[in-house]
């Protein structure tokens, strides 16, 4: 049969999706767009104040420009203080993350108890947000630093926990089968089995939760939790757009510092 006759017999169109598939598309494109119109319908935005909006960020980006640079030696100890939180925070969430992660992984965990309880811990930690954990904290130690530390801590025990628990749950069985086959003790399993094939994604996630943490901890001071927040804050209460400016500018600056030091130190792990 010639390439014509094939043709003539069997006139098909190639196409990407069965036509099945296309309507479940187009009918889950038509639902999204519903459910942001409902949504939006229900936010009753007041439209009128987009009109001058850019005009409006336009002056106050003026206001903040040229930044009050020598305000800049008043800015430098609470945003070293946020350095400090962020950095606490996370070593904190290490210790107290690293064990949970172990009874929260179903090949290491004791039983159906411990696992609830450690991914009831993680789920409880990651529901709820680093300025309401700040929040807490300051109602328990007071306001300053301290509950800075333990919000950072309280937030990142769930990510961090997660992350390493479902890599404790995908590594190579085979490896702890012939460890557990010469005697060894459940811990020496774990120490020798588990840990070495989970210790660069343990380092991975620190170093990266670290570099979150120093963005969420400039605003911890928000709610009275320390570092430069509330300097920021009391700045924009008094109008004084160009400390505004530096400040913004110095967060700045430590974000892609810490952004350079973790994607350098998490390659070098890799």
């Amino acid at each position: 049969m010639t390439v014509e006759e094939h043709a003539k017999r069997y006139p098909e169109v190639w196409r990407r999706f069965s036509p099945r598939v296309t309507l479940i598309r187009y009918a889950w494109y038509l639902g999204t767009m519903f459910v942001a119109a409902w949504a939006v319908h229900q936010l009753d935005i007041p439209w009128f104040y987009f009109l001058d909006a850019h005009v409006q960020a336009g002056d106050l980006f003026g206001r903040m420009f040229p930044p009050d640079w020598a305000f800049f030696q008043v800015v430098l100890d609470p945003l070293v203080e946020t350095i400090h939180i962020a950095t606490l925070g996370t070593i904190v969430t290490f210790v107290v993350a690293f064990p949970i992660a172990f009874i929260s992984a179903r090949n290491t965990t004791f039983n159906t108890a411990t696992w609830f309880i450690g991914r009831f811990i993680l789920v409880t930690s990651r529901s709820v947000n680093t300025v309401v954990w700040g929040l807490l904290f300051i109602a328990i130690f007071g306001p300053g630093p301290v509950a800075g530390v333990w919000a950072i801590a309280a937030r990142s025990i769930g990510f961090m926990g997660k992350l390493i628990a479902e890599a404790i749950e995908e590594i190579d069985e085979g490896t702890v089968e012939a460890i557990e086959a010469t005697g060894a003790s459940r811990l020496q399993v774990l120490w020798i089995g588990v840990l070495p094939q989970v210790l660069p994604v343990i380092w991975g996630t620190s170093v990266y939760r670290w570099d979150i943490n120093i963005r969420e901890s400039t605003v911890l001071g928000f709610v009275g939790a320390g570092g430069i927040g509330i300097m920021l804050y009391s700045s924009i209460n008094q109008f004084a757009w160009r400390e505004v400016g530096i400040m913004l500018i110095s967060i700045f600056a430590v974000v892609v510092v810490s952004e350079l030091v973790s994607a350098a130190i998490r390659q070098r792990i890799t």
